[in-house]
């Protein structure tokens, strides 16, 4: 994975984590709850979910407390991030299995559904069609992957983004330091518009992709995978 996408190397950054993550995004509870049913819709009761940028373990312990009878192997490339989340997931340790590095590391499966939150928009474009093709190798046809990140949506990215920065600042907002904190996002982030995001999870082999969450800049989509060539 290229650094100049891994901001979570950073300590002060991974302290701060379980604490900024829920005032940066737009109803994350309710995400995380909302992948859960995404994915219980088709997942056996039993579903073995692969969780891709597992670092934090916020989504997956909301995924195991809704469901006692999941499993979850998670992948994601920060070891500090992996340290939090065993943290995190002490409660429910004995059934997840978390593995240092990117998708590729993870086994071959076929897993009964995965994820892949606020991870994608830290890779360039080629970084992650492989990404998600990797996924889908690893999900049988019909199993679903839920995502979501920061997009670019209408004509005017910087302003939406400016409003997720903005949407974080519970004292003192200042539209001009939003601003100046959104154009830096923007030039560390790689950010598709919606249209794109959506090509390049069909790209990847998925089928019947489908918007489920919007929230200023963050986008998320369900697509369920289809048949390999």
């Amino acid at each position: 994975m290229d650094h100049r996408h891994a901001p979570f190397a950073n300590p002060a950054t991974v302290v701060s984590y379980a604490t900024n993550t829920p005032r940066k995004v737009p109803g994350l509870a309710d995400l995380h709850r909302m992948t859960m049913l995404l994915l219980a819709e088709e997942a056996p009761e039993d579903a073995h979910i692969l969780v891709v940028g597992a670092g934090g373990g916020m989504e997956t312990k909301a995924m195991a407390e809704a469901q006692p009878a999941w499993r979850f192997t998670g992948v994601d490339p920060s070891p500090a991030m992996l340290n939090l989340a065993r943290q995190t997931l002490a409660p429910v340790c004995d059934r997840v299995h978390l593995i240092e590095g990117t998708v590729d590391q993870a086994p071959t499966g076929p897993f009964d559904g995965a994820t892949c939150l606020l991870t994608l928009h830290h890779l360039d474009r080629d970084e992650r069609l492989r990404t998600l093709k990797d996924i889908r190798r690893r999900l049988g046809p019909g199993t679903r992957l839920v995502i979501a990140e920061h997009s670019a949506p209408g004509p005017d990215p910087e302003r939406w983004i400016t409003r997720s920065v903005a949407f974080s600042v519970r004292e003192g907002l200042d539209w001009a330091r939003a601003a100046a904190t959104g154009r830096a996002m923007m030039e560390r982030l790689t950010l598709l518009t919606p249209a794109q995001e959506e090509d390049l999870l069909r790209e990847a082999g998925f089928q019947d992709v489908a918007l489920y969450y919007a929230a200023f800049s963050f986008r998320g989509w369900v697509a369920t995978a289809g048949k390999e060539a």
